[in-house]
């Protein structure tokens, strides 16, 4: 199948990037769920040190930035268009702090649940269907469309494992539905599927994701898993440079800055949401890819930021682009300039930002009704009769990811397992003839980003970023 199959407007691409703007209000929240908290500075710790305070005008951080020698100073009625209307709403915590830092893949998950959608019945089949935005007598023609697409994609792998006991007999129908894969079998020992689930995990992600997301029980039947992995260099590289914001949660820190200057104005843009202003600049990567860096007002929530970047994608929301943008327009960390200039000269677009590494590890059963999982659930009674005659029910439903974005480009991973277990059971001064625009994009407090396929506009990775890499040599 060729991409352009697939275009922007295919219900797989929308039904994806609905899912990550609703997924997007509940994990970057930072709630004591455990679904979306992470780590800013590695994998494996998990923290919560920023708030979506402070402000940014781009000029108090250039007055910090030094070279980078060293630091000087259910139904299918769901929406398909974007809409934020039917979304979760995300609220800071009651301790002010709004976020912690994240990174998931609805791209990773989205296939599962349609797959599990083409087997369900009863409410399990509706829930799934509303959570996936589509009818699910249509979920496993477009689960394996949305894995084939991903597959193709340069610098972007991804893959489906299927495990099950030898005594489960599944649906041929259902099986022969899947993408072709590697059905392995589970041995009913913990120890051992455990270790042979984390080596494909391993290997499906080139060592960025170790373990498998996923609890085996004694009544375990059956392990659905997908691996997403991609990577990009930037066609632009960053430079390297220290930060210290001065106002804002990482006031007085010294962070590993990048920074760069591009003629291309139209790749950033403000935009208005309901919400508030948010500001968005892209960061063109080879092989198709861009990562959208997102800022919003200070009074918006993680969330919010995040939905408003993907209705950006669906062209859903009034904006300025760069070549249009004037003193007049004010954004978050936006800073727009007419300066004089001895000849005629393009406007530019300089952006600061900082480099970060997340991940996270989301238990997706703490908002089972978000996913469709609520009464798939239940173990009382079965739930896929397309998949198996014996009663099913789901046990667990975890994801995995990590992302990392420096001077040189962006990496991502996610692996997602849903595990079945049985049921039932500064400018010049001089006067010139000529003047130009500088707009100056400044990323120096918590922020959110997309990770974009750029043809159809299907976001593959989001996240929210509240611990930025220190300058080397700093903490």
């Amino acid at each position: 199948m060729r991409f352009t199959d697939v275009g922007s407007e295919t219900s797989g691409v929308r039904a994806v990037n609905e899912l990550t703007a609703r997924w997007a209000a509940v994990a970057a929240t930072g709630t004591s769920t455990g679904l979306g908290t992470g780590t800013g500075t590695g994998p494996g710790t998990v923290t919560n040190t920023g708030t979506n305070t402070g402000t940014n005008t781009g000029t108090d951080t250039e007055k910090t930035i030094g070279s980078s020698a060293g630091p000087g100073t259910g139904p299918s009625t769901a929406p398909a268009t974007g809409s934020t209307t039917d979304r979760p709403t995300s609220s800071p915590s009651p301790d002010g702090d709004s976020s912690t830092g994240t990174v998931f893949s609805a791209a990773g998950l989205w296939p599962l649940l349609g797959f599990l959608a083409d087997g369900a019945g009863g409410a399990a089949r509706a829930e799934l269907a509303e959570a996936i935005g589509l009818p699910a007598e249509r979920a496993a023609a477009t689960a394996r469309e949305v894995l084939s697409v991903l597959d193709e994609l340069p610098g972007v792998d991804a893959a489906m494992g299927l495990w099950s006991k030898r005594t489960l007999e599944l649906r041929r129908q259902w099986v022969g539905g899947l993408p072709p894969h590697a059905h392995g079998a589970l041995t009913g020992s913990a120890a051992k599927d455990k270790q042979a689930l984390d080596a494909w995990a391993a290997e499906r992600t080139g060592g960025r994701i170790r373990e498998m997301p996923v609890l085996l029980e004694d009544d375990t039947e059956l392990v659905m898993a997908s691996a997403l992995a991609l990577e990009t260099d930037w066609v632009h590289p960053f430079e390297p440079r220290w930060v210290r914001p001065h106002t804002g949660p990482w006031r007085g820190r010294q962070l590993a800055g990048l920074g760069r200057s591009t003629p291309r104005v139209e790749q950033s843009c403000l935009a208005r949401a309901p919400e508030g202003s948010v500001t968005e600049c892209k960061v063109t990567g080879l092989g198709g890819l861009a990562v959208h860096l997102l800022l919003g007002d200070e009074g918006m929530t993680p969330g919010q930021v995040l939905a408003a970047g993907v209705d950006l994608l669906a062209g859903l929301l009034p904006t300025v682009p760069g070549d249009r943008l004037t003193e007049r327009d004010t954004g978050p960390g936006l800073e727009v300039l007419t300066v004089p200039c001895l000849a005629p000269t393009p406007p530019t677009l300089h952006v600061t930002t900082v480099a970060f590494d997340v991940s996270a590890r989301h238990d997706l059963l703490a908002h089972a009704e978000l996913f469709g999982l609520r009464s798939a659930t239940v173990r009382d009674t079965g739930h896929f009769p397309g998949i198996s005659a014996q009663p099913l029910a789901v046990g667990s439903a975890q994801q995995s990811a990590t992302a990392s974005f420096t001077e040189h480009g962006f990496k991502a991973a996610a692996v997602t397992a849903i595990m079945i277990a049985a049921a039932g059971a500064a400018p010049s001064r001089q006067q010139k003839r000529y003047t130009t625009t500088r707009i100056h994009a400044t990323f120096d407090r918590p922020f959110g980003f997309l990770c974009v396929h750029r043809e159809s506009g299907l976001a593959l990775a989001a996240g929210w970023v509240t611990e930025p890499t220190p300058y080397p040599g700093t903490s």
